[in-house]
């Protein structure tokens, strides 16, 4: 999108004007990892910066996490209705139908279009872009996009390498036609995948390639799995990468960026891909501390932490990067509008945060 003043001609580009962030109440902490799994707290600390993570109860799937998102991104953004529905998960409540259209169902939407966004942990960048195109080609005025994830349904609790660094959650924003240069629109996109690497991130069964062959899949199979010193390389090359091709596209410099926010796979990442942009890394929003990884949530949530703690304030310019499975990566611009103060995501007191036994 042009950083210039919209033309008589010009298509409306996507506004943010509403935000909020989901998680569920039960914790799980990494003291309670280290009872079941060969690790303790300072080890999964060291070497992720995670410190709990916040998983559902059973039977809790992820369009009930994306509904609590949902609902509170359409009351801070003062609407009950939207055009359209884009939910991005890797996660779905099932391999068919897609999730988003029970989401808008349940959230009174019944109607609007509504669909799915498998792109893993750059989930919700790309259905930013999606959302930015759906309203710059006229088809919505308004879109509620959300990133939801409930990655403890397929990560295998015995997993010493995964298990303590997934989490559950949801985040969501709602988007209006507006102007290129107004605070809070959306643009200067990078996308791009690599799909000669997508044994790096994956779930083997469950879907058509394993289903057409003979035979039971395995219990490793049924499971997340991740080469993780594989992913590291290729996460903090490819998000810089994508970052420096989108300030580029808008005119940006390193320094123009009051805050990054990538997606929060875990600490050492955040902090590398920050280095190699030569970012201060006070600069670098994070909450994974608190919530762990959670896929395409996990920027959404960020932003609603962080405009909750006040560290966003409007006129800040941001930029949002995201790497994950597929290989995926994407990266966007704006600059943060006047919101509400959304309550934090993980607030005990809003919720009735339990811990895990």
């Amino acid at each position: 999108m042009s950083s210039t003043a919209a033309g008589p001609s010009a298509p409306p580009a996507a506004v943010l004007c509403g935000l909020a962030g989901w998680v569920p109440s039960r914790v799980v902490t990494n003291e309670h990892l280290a009872r079941r799994l060969d690790t303790d707290d300072a080890w999964i600390r060291t070497r992720t910066g995670i410190r709990r993570r916040h998983v559902v109860d059973p039977g809790q799937a992820t369009s009930d996490l994306a509904v609590e998102a949902g609902r509170r991104a359409l009351a801070s953004a003062a609407t009950d209705t939207v055009d359209a529905v884009v939910v991005a998960t890797a996660t779905p409540d099932h391999t068919c139908p897609a999730t988003a259209p029970v989401v808008a169902a349940r959230l009174g939407l019944t109607g609007a279009a509504a669909f799915d966004i498998s792109a893993v942990c750059t989930g919700f960048v790309y259905g930013l872009a999606s959302a930015a195109g759906l309203i710059a080609a006229g088809v919505a005025e308004r879109v509620l996009l959300i990133g939801a994830e409930t990655y403890s349904t397929i990560v295998d609790p015995l997993d010493r390498a995964n298990a303590i660094i997934f989490g559950d959650g949801a985040g969501a924003v709602v988007l209006r036609a507006g102007h290129p240069d107004e605070p809070g629109a959306v643009g200067h996109f990078d996308l791009g995948s690599d799909g000669d690497h997508d044994d790096l991130i994956m779930v083997a069964a469950g879907g058509s390639r394993q289903r057409s062959r003979p035979g039971e899949p395995s219990r490793q199979d049924r499971h997340f799995a991740m080469r993780g010193k594989e992913v590291y390389r290729h996460a903090v090359t490819r998000m810089a990468e994508s970052a420096r091709a989108t300030l580029s596209r808008a005119g940006w410099k390193i320094d123009d960026v009051d805050h990054f926010v990538p997606h929060q796979a875990n600490l050492r990442i955040l902090h590398s891909v920050a280095d190699d942009l030569g970012l201060p890394r006070e600069r670098c929003a994070t909450h994974v501390e608190s919530v762990g990884n959670t896929g395409a949530a996990s920027i959404p949530l960020a932003l609603a932490d962080a405009a909750a703690g006040h560290v966003v304030r409007p006129g800040d310019r941001l930029l949002l990067t995201a790497f994950g499975g597929g290989l995926t990566w994407g990266s966007c611009l704006l600059t943060w509008p006047a919101l509400p103060a959304p309550a934090h995501p993980h607030d005990p007191c809003d919720q009735g945060e339990r811990t895990t036994s």
